[in-house]
């Protein structure tokens, strides 16, 4: 009997975590805290990756790495920053291990006690700006692109596979540049190409705006950020790009020489995304049966799945599928030609609907014979059987349709769970049933901190192109000048 998994309704993070393990993502490791992310799960990770990694390098930015280890005096450097990540670093306090003398295993060696402790990298501000301070003196550096793709460590007991993890996986962009509207329009630039990759890759409708002074990142001046809606009702931050300032080039002492001889501090922009996009990429598109991926970001993008009863008829439709696999892969479209006798068609059909290949094929004696096949469309859960001549020309423009399809519906998701709402005691009823709600705030951390304590919901970014809307505080009654938006949120 078919194994029973949870419904999105029943139990929605059940069903989020059955479906990690059922789609062979990741796994919980025996590091408490810390995840295993399994090699179909790291294949999809790659492909978001390889593209961010294109879109960074055509907008001029260059690849490095920064040690994981970073002296506790670097940290102290920059106040707010410190303040924002003290509760979350790991420290290495001792550099060698001993056998202990009782014979009962390794211990810490007394004597190996480090100098200064070192920080496991939360996040590389501090050491990437120690580097900087030695490679910029003049503006003929400026402006410097670097990015870093990186593990880091934020400690985190509460794990959920993806969207919280002790250790997890990301990149960080830090630039420096010569005039404070030079480093402004690289966050923007850093955002919306965020958001043009989530939207265009991952079919994941985004908010773009900025976030208020309670939620910005430690150390930054302004951070911008785009935000999500997942099938729960949950929103869920994307992506963030920051702009820093002098902040951190006033707390390492990089300054740069400009083109009249005068020395000034650089300004500075640090940004990035994480594995918590694969909790976006689920969570905005799969269902009841499994994973539901985009073309774009799927590792494998059609399989063929051939009926036979004997050997003839096998070698006979693999033959079909392997000129077909020819034609798709001069298109760029990955293919696998599950010919494995190992396992019947039913258990391959349910597998490869779980992991969410996009389109999957059938072809038993009869289709071979009349010059058919079967072809499943992962996103609709439609079949249709078609003529095989020509099918790779369809395959190729079926792809592009699923992509938008997926688009368009987790976009009319969105649009039916926005709401505007101008009382309280509205938002309070209503923000427990999930979505994005536009109300009016006085632009106070009180006012913000008394919705979040007694609703959970927290304002999740002030919208980019938002029209002036005055109005007044649904809390206070004060004045406010546009409405911004509210979620509870991972």
């Amino acid at each position: 009997m078919a194994q029973k998994f949870v419904t999105r309704q029943e139990d929605y993070s059940k069903w989020y975590n059955e479906l990690v393990n059922r789609a062979d993502l990741a796994e919980h490791s025996d590091v408490r805290g810390c995840m295993v992310i399994k090699p179909y799960g790291y294949a999809i990770w790659e492909n978001m990756k390889a593209q961010l990694d294109i879109m960074f390098k055509e907008t001029g930015h260059s690849n490095a790495y920064f040690p994981l280890f970073i002296p506790k005096s670097y940290l102290s450097k920059e106040a707010s920053h410190v303040d924002g990540f003290a509760k979350e670093c790991a420290v290495v306090t001792h550099y060698r291990l001993k056998n202990a003398e009782d014979g009962s295993g390794v211990v810490v060696d007394p004597d190996a006690k480090l100098e200064e402790e070192l920080i496991v990298r939360p996040t590389s501000e501090t050491i990437i700006w120690n580097s900087y301070k030695k490679w910029i003196h003049s503006y003929r550096d400026l402006p410097l692109l670097i990015n870093q793709w990186a593990n880091v460590v934020r400690w985190e007991m509460r794990t959920r596979l993806f969207l919280r993890t002790a250790e997890f996986l990301w990149q960080e962009g830090h630039t420096a540049h010569s005039t404070k509207q030079e480093a402004i329009e690289e966050t923007e630039k850093i955002l919306h190409l965020y958001a043009d990759f989530l939207e265009s890759y991952m079919a994941t409708p985004v908010l773009k705006g900025t976030k208020t002074e309670a939620e910005r990142f430690a150390g930054a001046e302004e951070t911008y950020c785009i935000e999500a809606l997942m099938q729960d009702g949950k929103a869920l931050q994307a992506g963030t790009s920051h702009f820093l300032a002098q902040n951190f080039a006033k707390a390492f002492d990089v300054k740069f020489t400009d083109k009249e001889g005068k020395q000034d501090y650089v300004w500075a922009t640090s940004w990035g995304v994480s594995t918590r996009l694969m909790g976006a990429l689920i969570m905005t598109h799969s269902d009841d049966q499994g994973l539901v991926l985009p073309p774009k970001i799927a590792p494998l993008q059609v399989v063929a799945v051939p009926i036979y009863k004997n050997e003839d008829q096998l070698n006979e439709i693999c033959s079909r599928f392997k000129d077909l696999e020819n034609k798709l892969k001069s298109f760029g479209i990955s293919f696998k030609l599950d010919d494995d006798d190992n396992r019947r068609p039913g258990w391959k059909f349910a597998e490869y609907e779980s992991k969410g290949v996009p389109i999957r094929l059938a072809m038993g004696p009869r289709d071979l014979e009349n010059g058919k096949v079967e072809l499943a469309r992962r996103d609709t859960r439609t079949k249709e059987i078609l003529d095989f001549n020509g099918i790779d020309s369809h395959i190729k423009s079926l792809l592009d349709e699923i992509q938008e399809s997926l688009f368009n519906r987790a976009l009319e998701h969105r649009k039916s769970n926005t709401h505007v709402v101008d009382s309280y005691d509205d938002f309070k009823k209503q923000i427990k049933k999930g979505g994005f709600f536009m109300a009016h705030w006085d632009g106070t951390k009180e006012t913000e901190l008394l919705i979040k304590e007694q609703t959970q919901a927290t304002i999740r970014c002030i919208p980019f192109n938002a029209d002036d809307d005055p109005g007044k505080c649904m809390v206070t009654g004060k004045d406010s000048k546009r409405r911004v938006v509210f979620a509870k949120a991972y």
